[in-house]
């Protein structure tokens, strides 16, 4: 299906048109289908799609049609759980607002307070920000008037519904209209995560779930059986393979800075990607390994979660993650829309080879036992 097919198409911005026309898009993708008629029609929506399957466009592309650019307020409010999830959407909306003078900024911890309140004076149409930023400017400093704000959207809506932001997500929340239009958006979207959104949220939301791009036929999933002391020379190898492009998680941060100080050592160059690492640390690792500076960014859950980076081409879990919503996020870093195809290697002892084997006996997937010879992943003996 095509964007002509659709007669929401034509009632577009002449900027979003031109926009759609260089993106090289050919068509929505189904969560973008789905959730885009409900979003313009300002319903309520909870909506739950794959890593990859386009979320941030299907409640971007609708909520800047409704922006009144000519009203020199903010419209609508974006919150998500990462700086680098901020900063990412923040790009996604200044490409489909381009020459549609409509303005967008964020607020993210970390920056420096007076510049964003300088920026806010200007009056931004639309503002992404981290949830205990956006509240301290709309509580404290009374600089984002929550009334006036349309639309609130919540992206990765499991992360910020969890306790460490929940009541700050809620604060916010109750600080604007009773029709403000509420929209979340995740790729995973459990029951009592949709209870508590419930709360907030019109009764007649719409509930939206994409299930059949998240087993996308072009991730191969695979795992090597070794002791932990070997995880390190494996993923060395591994670095080492031609055009290997890949992102490695760990759930514990002192483990993976050990683990980075020893690749480093075997002179691998590498990035660092964790949450106790500075903001401007954490933009520089990406934007070295955007750059092709070098094979492989060390990252843990949170870090990572919401991370776009096309070129990545290799998912290499050193740790099994706690849960088949982890493996599913961490996976679903690699095969994004408009990429190539991706692999995720699972680097597991003989007591995590039967849990990861588990997960995938849960998600129906196929799972195939390698070792790396001669500089390239083989397959290995049952």
């Amino acid at each position: 299906m095509t964007e002509k097919d659709h007669s929401w198409f034509a009632e577009l911005r002449t900027s979003s048109k031109e926009a759609w026309q260089t993106s090289g898009y050919e068509s929505l993708t189904k969560v973008q289908e789905e959730t885009i008629p409900f979003i313009l029609q300002g319903e309520d929506v909870l909506a739950e799609a794959p890593t990859g399957s386009g979320k941030t466009l299907a409640y971007v592309l609708p909520l800047i049609q409704k922006v009144d650019p000519e009203k020199k307020h903010t419209q609508v409010l974006i919150m998500a759980s990462s700086h680098e999830l901020v900063m990412q959407i923040h790009q996604e909306v200044q490409t489909w607002t381009k020459g549609s003078g409509i303005t967008s900024m964020t607020l993210i911890g970390g920056a420096n307070v007076k510049r964003q309140v300088d920026k806010l004076k200007k009056k931004p149409h639309v503002v992404i920000g981290t949830p205990g930023r956006i509240y301290e400017l709309m509580q404290k400093k009374k600089k984002l008037k929550a009334h006036e704000i349309k639309s609130v959207v919540m992206d990765e809506a499991d992360q910020l519904l969890v306790p460490e932001h929940i009541n700050t997500v809620e604060n916010i929340l109750k600080s604007t209209l009773r029709d403000t239009q509420t929209l979340l958006f995740s790729a995973t979207l459990p029951e009592e995560v949709i209870d508590v959104a419930q709360t907030f949220m019109d009764e007649e939301a719409e509930v939206v779930r994409v299930t059949e791009e998240l087993k996308k036929p072009e991730v191969t999933h695979t795992y090597i059986v070794c002791e932990d002391r070997d995880k390190i020379e494996n993923l060395r190898k591994l670095a080492r393979m031609a055009g290997f492009k890949g992102l490695a998680f760990m759930q514990d941060i002192a483990k993976l800075n050990v683990m980075a100080e020893k690749l480093s050592y075997q002179n691998l160059d590498i990035g660092l990607l964790h949450s106790d690492a500075k903001k401007e640390q954490r933009a520089k690792a990406i934007k070295e390994f955007r750059k092709g500076e070098y094979p492989l960014l060390l990252a843990t859950d949170v870090a990572a979660r919401g991370l776009d980076i096309q070129e990545i081409n290799h998912i290499v879990n050193l740790d099994v993650p706690k849960d088949v919503t982890s493996y599913i996020h961490r996976a679903g870093r690699t095969g994004r829309i408009g990429s190539t195809e991706g692999t995720v290697v699972s680097l597991v002892n003989p007591v995590e080879e039967k849990r990861l084997k588990k997960f995938a006996r849960e998600l129906n997937i196929s799972l195939h036992k390698k070792m790396i010879y001669k500089g390239e992943l083989e397959n290995a003996g049952k």
